[in-house]
């Protein structure tokens, strides 16, 4: 394998809980049942021709606009739903409020960047939501750059993004990790030459990041391996 010299965490799923589990908690804050908020996500897409949340992730709706068109669409299937306790015009804030980051995992980002290498964040996300989900993990002040799909038009897994990500960091292709937990994004970075690492749970891949690194990121600092 070709030196490592960058490494790229994947956002939702990766550095935050798994996204079921936001689907869950987003329930529990609003009384929205995943697949129902999923379908509603799916329809206002393909209104647009793109994947689910392509509309917000590639920026071609302000979180705005997408919520009041989440709302119709939800009413169009069941017009007496109860959206009293959903926010879904300022969606950001109400999904991210009370979720912890994947705290492992983002002490992982700090323990390589502490070993001096290059760490970064790839992320599929919305303009309007970066200031929640930037101060929920918060590594602004450790990670060498963050590439964001509403920043950029462009998304994982198109080839595109990982482009973006290459030339910015300076780093080819070959010498890059992403680690992700979506296998399109995976076999997508795999196929244009990256190295790749695909999040299962915590103790797999800090396991595999552990030995393709050689720092300690599994067992606390001074007890024996």
């Amino acid at each position: 394998m070709s030196d490592l010299k960058f490494i790229w965490f994947d956002f939702g799923g990766v550095l935050s809980p798994p996204i079921p589990a936001l689907f869950e908690q987003y329930q529990v804050k609003t009384g929205l049942a995943p697949r129902v908020l999923q379908q509603a996500m799916s329809d206002v897409a393909e209104e647009l021709g793109v994947p689910m949340l392509a509309p917000v992730e590639s920026a071609l709706l302000t979180e705005k606009e997408w919520g009041q068109r989440l709302e119709l669409a939800l009413r169009r299937r069941d017009p007496q739903i109860d959206l009293s306790r959903a926010r879904l015009q300022t969606f950001g804030e109400h999904w991210f409020a009370g979720v912890p980051a994947n705290a492992p995992l983002v002490a992982a980002v700090r323990a390589l960047k502490r070993a001096g290498l290059r760490v970064g964040i790839l992320t599929n996300n919305v303009v309007e939501w970066e200031q929640h989900w930037r101060a929920m993990v918060g590594l602004d002040e450790v990670v060498d750059l963050i590439v964001d799909s509403s920043r950029e038009g462009t998304r994982k897994p198109e080839a595109a993004f990982f482009e973006v990500a290459t030339a910015r960091s300076g780093v080819s292709a070959a010498d890059s990790l992403l680690i992700d937990d979506v296998a399109e994004n995976i076999d997508a970075a795999a196929a244009l030459g990256w190295q790749v690492l695909h999040f299962i749970d915590n103790h797999q891949a800090l396991a595999q990041l552990q030995r393709l690194t050689g720092v300690n990121l599994l067992q606390p600092v001074g007890e024996p391996a």
